[in-house]
């Protein structure tokens, strides 16, 4: 059976109501559950639990990057297929229906893997330094198809100070698009808009509600394309965003103790993975600790047990038990307390931070940057150099948008853990009445559950 899968990142049962009409509407008449959050609870990890049905220690997708060891580089936001190394759902549809096709929407690695049609955030970086918006899509043909007819992609609407609507706008208009075009069995769409402002103010209803408002009037845009077609419909998202307001510097404490090695280049200081004894790689409210020196790993367990707002510390059997046991993951893994969150930041004087970290860089940081949000709120002048930098670059001159301020406690929002209301699960809403659903799933129960729409016709 047709099915469409729209990712609503950020959406849970406590932003269900009266900002989302459309929403509550589709939930209360249709079928639905709250997810158990992956752990860790962040895109690329959840994306993978759905998609395959196995936890990370099987597809290996144990955050949104981690230590690369052969290349002793931390990497974030990789985007080959490659990556995930376990089945994909269209893959045993395929598997069973030669004319079974699938059509992935910006739901991550996306890249070189087995659906037939994709489209994915793809900018080009060019030899002066520009950054330009793009995506990569296959077949090739679609890339240029879509933005003849809807304008370039906003990348910078995707990501970065300027994050609005517009992206995920792009991405629901791309997918009826490629809908019309190919007629996809299974289409995967990711709509990010919540991801924002969530992380940005948290739950201020006097600043969130207009994206509610907006996110609600494009799903009822997407539903209403595809409930003509009688398609099933499944609405879900991948962790939910609750407030914090206490950031969590690890890797400056490691530095601290002597474990975490700096290099100094043009009097700026850059972290150095390879030469560290141990370092941290912060993903939102998670964190995997890597030791070059497996004789530290007690003494490095009581300096981080000693954070303000560090929950537990995870090793051995522990690992384990959270689904996390690949070698890809931290000798150590740890969580933050409901109110914290990790940053990346290594460096102890602004003045020798490097140059990526007042700028909107996610290949460059060596761990996740939500600051890369804001512009600093105390710079009147801010709009003022942002315009400059912009007639600069457009003019051939060479600048950098240096406009991230080093202030991490602008930071409201977080995810990674699994939150202690249920009211803050992700959700899974499907407009097939007739399907069972439990009151709440295992984030690996979401592929079975895609499995039946498409195999199940609505009545």
């Amino acid at each position: 059976m047709k099915t469409v899968v729209i990712n609503v990142v950020g959406l849970t049962k406590r932003l269900i109501g009266e900002h989302t009409p459309f929403i509550s509407s589709f939930l209360t008449s249709g079928k639905h559950s709250v997810i158990e959050p992956s752990f860790p609870a962040v895109t690329c990890t959840a994306q993978s639990n759905y998609v395959t049905g196995k936890r990370p220690n099987e597809h290996g997708i144990v955050g949104n990057g981690w230590y690369f060891k052969d290349e002793n580089e931390v990497k974030f936001w990789r985007q080959s297929n490659k990556l995930v190394q376990a089945p994909k759902l269209w893959e045993k549809m395929k598997a069973t229906d030669p004319n079974f096709t699938c059509a992935n929407l910006f739901w991550w690695y996306n890249m070189y893997s087995s659906a037939d049609y994709s489209v994915t955030p793809r900018p080009n970086y060019l030899a002066d330094g520009r950054k330009i918006p793009d995506v990569y899509s296959y077949p090739a043909k679609l890339r240029d198809e879509l933005q003849a007819e809807l304008g370039t992609f906003p990348l910078f609407n995707f990501w970065g100070p300027k994050t609005s609507i517009k992206s995920s706008q792009w991405i629901a208009d791309a997918a009826m698009i490629t809908d019309k075009k190919y007629d996809p069995t299974l289409t995967l769409i990711y709509l990010p808009h919540l991801d924002y402002n969530l992380q940005r103010y948290g739950h201020d209803y006097d600043k969130i509600s207009k994206d509610l408002q907006e996110i609600d009037t494009v799903i009822e845009q997407l539903a209403g394309y595809y409930l003509e077609q009688g398609c099933n419909i499944v609405l879900l998202s991948e962790y939910g965003i609750t407030d914090v307001n206490n950031p969590i510097h690890l890797n400056r404490a490691l530095r601290e103790s002597g474990y975490l090695v700096v290099r100094e280049e043009r009097g700026l200081e850059l972290l150095d993975a390879g030469a560290s004894r141990a370092f941290a790689v912060a993903d939102h409210q998670v964190a995997h600790i890597y030791l070059n020196d497996a004789t530290i790993k007690q003494e490095v367990v009581e300096i981080l047990r000693r954070q303000k707002g560090v929950e537990k510390v995870l090793y051995g059997d522990t690992i384990s038990d959270a689904g996390l046991e690949h070698e890809r993951t931290g000798d150590l893994v740890v969580v933050a307390d409901a109110d914290s969150w990790f940053t990346y930041y290594f460096w102890e004087d602004d003045r020798k931070a490097p140059d990526f970290a007042r700028m909107v860089d996610i290949h460059k940081k060596p761990g996740y940057d939500p600051v890369e949000m804001f512009v600093d709120p105390s710079d009147r002048l801010v709009m003022g150099k942002v315009l400059l930098k912009l007639l600069k670059k457009k003019l051939g001159f060479r600048t950098v948008m240096d406009i991230i301020p080093l202030k991490a406690e602008l930071v409201k929002g977080s995810h990674g853990r699994t939150p202690e209301s249920d009211l803050d699960f992700p959700v899974l809403i499907s407009n097939n009445s007739d399907l069972s659903l439990p009151k709440q799933l295992q984030s690996t129960d979401v592929f079975t559950i895609l499995e039946t729409h498409l195999k199940t016709t609505i009545p």
